[in-house]
């Protein structure tokens, strides 16, 4: 039934990996069945016959599809079925998108669709890594124009040694998590977190992926060879070259004024009379010129700043190559918020906020991993103001979440432990004004508001980025912190953030074929240089410290552990007794299956009162101890005193002094402040206490309860026929 029917394996890092063509999904481009350990995939590409008019750039869209039923779950919500992708689907999606798209010819306007659908997962074989796979695989066996293959992998860092694809149990004990992407001869995508990894390290990670990648290449040229496609051809969406060219002509001298400043404000301004210049004078000879102006603009500028750049080593606000724009930094910007932190450089500023709450409020997960929640959280905004357009507010689009999680993987190594910081944080960075590097601007601010929150970081955390021109001879030049245009008409946007020691995150944005060696050396070199001047010169300088305890606003957290049997104590019935100390001690508790509670409250008295409470009800007191009690209730048989907040025991009669007494009333009086020692329980499980014993100077004595010798036991009664018996 399947005539074109193929299986190609490989063995991928230890591990097989199978890819089966000519059986699933034949109307796509290109489609594959990829099988990497027991994690599968199902990876197709597809293009429109015809490309899309009006357009200027690749309409390629990349969909990383998690399938809940590939981790044998039912997934969430009311409806119990797939809906929007999650965060982390997303964020795979980007990583692929980087790598694939840039290898496209850059006249294509076709509609390109990757969708990667998750079929199966095996927790020791990522399937990021394996969709990053089958989707250079379906592209390079498809008709679809591109200049693959690609290849990618994951490396790890398990104590001091470099693991290329590691297992469920090494990616948890590891300081590094490193996706690289690769053609044979160049390095194409980056995306990395990691616990402050020194330089040499993240570059032998690197060059090490490489390596892997090259051998996996060889594997899918193979496949490509006996069962690729011709591509298609396509007419080009490249601008006419004599129609450039002539313009350019035109309004070179007036573009190199209007570029040469650092206010994006005053270039857009200057713009907007080219602009109507050139529709004036060809828009007669060139009838479509309003759809190809947004492009025409785009490249004409570009010639500009490059040729700016690699023959003049000329930046577009004057700064040298390697000089930073003015940077600020300040914290407590508002008040009532637990903590902010506001970072400018240049035109781009970004506030960002801390909350603080209980681990409670962490966010719950649903996905096919194993990871169930997360206490830290980083959201990003973007807002049209922030790049001076009119347009309404939306939910998050990609590049939001992206830049968010981004900051996360950055923040996240130096964050104290849940035991040593026992809260959720929230971070949220508003972009206020961009003109590039706003992800990096968030990191740094982000940076501030935590230790103005009074979160004890373990060192603080940077970012920068680095760009770069190449020429034609494979000669380039980079250059640190790019601002819009030169991210925008560059060929690199290379992001690194970390601390004095090393690097906590990196991800890596290209418009060429990929990075050399050379170039990714000098850019981590070049960053590293930078972000230890942005901490020791701008942010430590505003906050040398995080501050010694959390905002007046912030809840106050205490922490205890209790015995898990104890647990349905404190939670009462229908939880009555939880409820009852959360409302009268104004906080809230949260309690884990192992005994582990958190207590919160904006008032740390309040707190404790909590815990005292919390800590009556669990009390057990030790056998020959002695506790100082009040007396409460007096009987004919003897006393009860509170030996602990809400917990009394009964001392008997006849342990209230060392002599005999008749009535409790001759020595004690309700309010009576007594030392009680703890004898045991009775064998009704009754506790024992005794005043006598607990007296300066009172002789040891057996350790026994009392009345589990003489009151419980059941008396024998003689009558006369016994006795006489007995004489």
């Amino acid at each position: 039934m399947f005539e074109n029917y193929k299986k190609f394996t490989y063995e991928f890092a230890g591990r097989p990996l199978v890819v089966e063509t000519g059986k699933m999904a034949q109307l796509a481009n290109g489609s594959c069945l990829v099988r990497y350990g027991d994690t599968s995939l199902l990876c197709c590409a597809t293009a429109s016959s015809k490309s899309r008019d009006g357009i200027d750039f690749l309409p390629l869209s990349v969909d990383f599809e998690e399938r809940m039923y590939a981790a044998g779950k039912i997934p969430g919500g009311y409806f119990r079925r797939e809906g929007k992708p999650s965060e982390k689907a997303i964020l795979t999606s980007r990583v692929i998108d980087r790598p694939v798209r840039p290898l496209f010819p850059k006249d294509l306007r076709n509609d390109v669709a990757l969708s990667l659908t998750v079929m199966s997962v095996d927790p020791d074989c990522s399937p990021e890594i394996t969709a990053m796979v089958g989707a250079s695989i379906a592209l390079s066996i498809s008709d679809i124009p591109w200049n693959g293959p690609i290849g990618g992998v994951f490396m790890g860092l398990c104590d001091g040694e470099l693991v290329v694809n590691p297992t469920a149990a090494q990616r948890a004990v590891s300081d590094l998590e490193l996706t690289v992407a690769a053609s044979s001869e160049k390095v194409v995508m980056i995306e990395a977190g990691a616990n402050e990894v020194d330089d040499e390290t993240m570059f032998a990670a690197i060059m090490k992926a490489h390596e892997e990648i090259k051998d996996l290449l060889v594997f899918i040229n193979g496949i490509v060879a006996e069962i690729g496609k011709p591509k298609f051809s396509y007419p080009s969406g490249e601008l006419d070259h004599d129609m450039f060219d002539k313009i350019f002509a035109f309004c070179e001298k007036d573009l190199m004024f209007a570029l040469d400043t650092d206010d994006k404000t005053v270039r857009d301004a200057r713009m907007v009379p080219i602009t109507d210049a050139i529709v004036e004078n060809f828009g007669e000879e060139y009838p479509d010129l309003d759809v190809m102006m947004p492009e025409l603009i785009y490249k004409l500028q570009k010639k500009i700043v490059r040729r700016w750049l690699i023959d003049d080593g000329k930046r577009v606000d004057g700064r040298a190559i390697d000089q930073m724009r003015p940077l600020a930094a300040e914290v407590g910007i508002l008040p009532r918020v637990h903590g902010s932190g506001m970072f400018t450089r240049g035109q781009t500023q970004v506030i960002t906020f801390a909350t603080l709450g209980t681990l409670k409020e962490s966010q719950e997960l649903d996905g096919i991993d194993d990871d169930k929640e997360k206490r830290y959280m980083h959201h990003y905004n973007m807002p049209g103001y922030s790049v001076g357009e009119a347009k309404p507010t939306r939910s998050p689009g990609r590049r939001e979440i992206g830049h968010g999680a981004l900051a996360e993987r950055a923040l996240v190594p130096v964050l104290p432990s849940e035991k040593e910081f026992p809260y959720a944080i929230r971070l949220v960075s508003e972009v206020i004004s961009s003109n590039g590097s706003t992800s990096q601007a968030s990191i740094c601010g982000s940076t501030l508001a935590l230790m103005d929150a009074g979160v004890p970081i373990k060192a603080p955390v940077a970012g920068i980025s680095c760009g770069l021109i190449t020429r034609d001879d494979g000669s380039f030049m980079t250059m640190v912190d790019i601002q819009g245009v030169e991210d925008f008409y560059g060929d690199m946007d290379f992001k690194v953030a970390g601390t004095h020691k090393g690097i906590t995150a990196i991800q890596m944005d290209l418009k060429v074929d990929g990075l050399t060696p050379e170039i990714i050396k000098e850019a981590l070199h070049k960053t590293h240089v930078a972000r230890d001047y942005i901490l020791d010169e701008i942010m430590l300088p505003a906050i040398p410290a995080p501050r010694e305890d959390v905002s007046e606003w912030a809840p106050k957290m205490i922490s205890m552990t209790i015995k898990p049997e104890k647990i349905r104590e404190v939670i009462g019935k229908g939880g009555e007794v939880i409820q009852k100390i959360c409302a009268d001690t104004n906080s809230k508790i949260d309690i884990q299956d192992d005994g582990s509670i958190f207590i919160a409250a904006v008032n740390r008295d309040d707190a404790y009162a909590a815990k005292a409470r919390i800590d009556a009800i669990v009390f057990e007191p030790v056998e020959g101890a002695i506790y100082t009690g009040t007396v409460t209730n007096i009987k004919e048989f003897g006393c009860f005193v509170e030996y602990a907040p809400g917990r009394e025991g009964m001392v008997h009669i006849s342990r209230i002094t060392d002599h005999r007494i008749d009535k409790v009333e001759d020595v004690l009086k309700l309010g009576d402040v007594v030392n009680v020692k703890y004898i045991g329980l009775d064998s009704k499980g009754r506790m024992d206490f005794s005043i006598r014993d607990a007296m300066p100077g009172a002789p040891e004595r057996p350790e026994k309860s009392e009345r589990s010798e003489k009151s419980d036991r059941p008396r024998k009664r003689f009558d006369r026929k016994d006795r006489k018996s007995d004489k």
